[in-house]
């Protein structure tokens, strides 16, 4: 075990371990370091950036979701997947806090997995958070186009979205765009209540047969078949997966200690929030349920809701960029002295972090527009792993012991070799998954070419 390992540990036992003397020196920011200071994040504005990390585009692709598994198979899946999201935060909370170097979970596998495994980790905590941004910008894209009429290419909205959401992602501490943070909670979850309220008033759906008889096609139970059933899976435990970005939010708090404070508000009230809100969208548009699902409640509630959106949706994939280029800058300047200094080198270095993902960001969301196989697609290819194999791993490291302890601990042992995998699992299947779908709607013209001015958002 390294020096940097040891830190924090004072037991045997990882599960007792407290925090020793020594690791405020270990912290990747330092409180009392000359220039930039970034640790003035407080628990409630971390449960708040949380939140916001999570409860942002993930919800509107819900209802889409329980349409493939069914009103009860849907809920439980919501409810599963929660609860096993915040389970693997605990681990990774617990994980930083005996080994407060690690500002990232890439950090984190370099324990267990050496430079190569930190560099896979990196890649796809990278690519992750990459998709996620795209699908920020194309919510940002697709309120745009509902606003205006669709006045202008769908192409040219999405390019002014990445402009704003690059600007926004580029202001350098996470206790400076709380604020943003704030507001883009409180405008995203007044969005929805407005569709979910929206919906109830409707004598039909506003996608269905205005006149005569219609399918709603609600059902309690449903079997869509492998593919279509693990791109659901995925959309659920993707939108409360982003555990991951959390980790750099810790390095930035003023006690991390607290970080458990804020976990667990967070994650009640966002899996409550998912459940109520996908199951009334759900029971009352069946079928012809929008995606994003904004669009649900016809076009004036439509152009009302994203209008509210607007500034959550902006907000959203503005954390979802700051947080990757934050890895990215930390990665370049973490072991110099222009990390918390006013240099060139250090302005430089973050601008640059931020426009070079923006860009890529932008040129993925039009290569995939179709808003729910994007998240979809992160939540197999990237989050599986990080957010479920990987937290098993590192469980697995600290615990070792377990194997050869009581039978409780050898069952919790093999329970998380099943989480491990578990992840493995939904990473090929669902990936897999996708990917077909993927393809159909190439060949059936419901994704048309990529950077065309078509509008293909709202397609299901």
């Amino acid at each position: 075990m390294t020096d940097k390992e040891q830190i924090g540990l004072s037991s045997a036992d990882p599960e007792h371990a407290s925090l020793s003397d020594s690791t405020e020196e270990s912290e990747v920011f330092k409180k009392t370091a000359d220039g930039v200071s970034f640790r003035n994040v407080g628990w409630f504005k971390a449960c708040i950036l949380f939140v916001k990390v999570l409860f942002a585009t993930g919800v509107l692709s819900l209802p889409s979701a329980l349409l493939s598994l069914g009103a009860v198979g849907g809920a439980i899946s919501v409810v599963a997947w929660g609860a096993l999201n915040t389970y693997a935060f605990v681990i990774l909370g617990d994980f930083r806090m005996r080994r407060p170097h690690c500002h990232s979970i890439a950090d984190m596998a370099e324990v267990i997995g050496g430079v190569i495994g930190k560099e896979i980790t990196g890649l796809l905590f990278i690519i992750g958070y990459v998709l996620v941004t795209g699908s920020g910008i194309i919510g940002v894209s697709t309120a745009l186009n509902a606003l205006s009429h669709h006045a202008a290419c769908t192409v040219w909205w999405s390019f002014l979205a990445m402009v704003v959401v690059v600007a926004t992602a580029s202001i350098r501490k996470l206790t400076h765009i709380g604020w943003l943070t704030y507001v883009g909670f409180a405008s995203i979850y007044a969005a929805v209540l407005i569709v979910v309220i929206g919906v109830t008033t409707r004598d039909r759906p506003a996608a269905a047969p205005q006149t005569g008889p219609y399918e709603l096609g609600y059902v309690a139970i449903n079997n869509p078949g492998f593919a279509a059933g693990m791109v659901a899976s995925s959309t659920i435990f993707v939108s409360s997966a982003g555990t991951s970005a959390f980790l750099p939010v810790i390095s930035e708090m003023r006690n991390p200690k607290d970080y458990k404070k804020a976990l667990y508000p967070c994650m009640v009230l966002v899996t409550a929030s998912y459940l109520a809100f996908s199951l009334v969208v759900y029971r009352w548009c069946g079928q012809w349920v929008a995606s994003p699902s904004l669009g649900s409640a016809g076009q004036t509630i439509k152009m009302v809701s994203y209008g509210v959106a607007l500034i959550g949706l902006i907000a959203s994939a503005t954390l979802y960029l700051h947080v990757g280029a934050k890895y990215l800058f930390v990665r370049i300047l973490g072991k110099t002295r222009h990390l918390q200094a006013n240099s060139v080198i250090h302005w430089g270095t973050w601008l640059a972090c931020t426009m070079f993902l923006g860009v890529i960001s932008f040129i993925l969301a039009e290569a995939i527009p179709i808003f729910n196989y994007l998240i979809a697609l992160v939540g197999s290819l990237c989050f599986a792993p990080l957010a479920i194999s990987l937290p098993g791993l590192l469980w697995l490291h600290d615990h070792g012991h377990y194997l050869k302890g009581s039978l409780v601990q050898k069952v919790k042992y093999h329970l998380h070799i099943g989480m491990v995998v578990l992840g493995i699992f939904f990473l090929v299947g669902a990936t897999y998954g996708v990917s077909i779908q993927i393809k159909a709607a190439y060949a059936d013209g419901t994704i048309g070419s990529t950077f065309s001015c078509a509008d293909n958002s709202n397609s299901s």
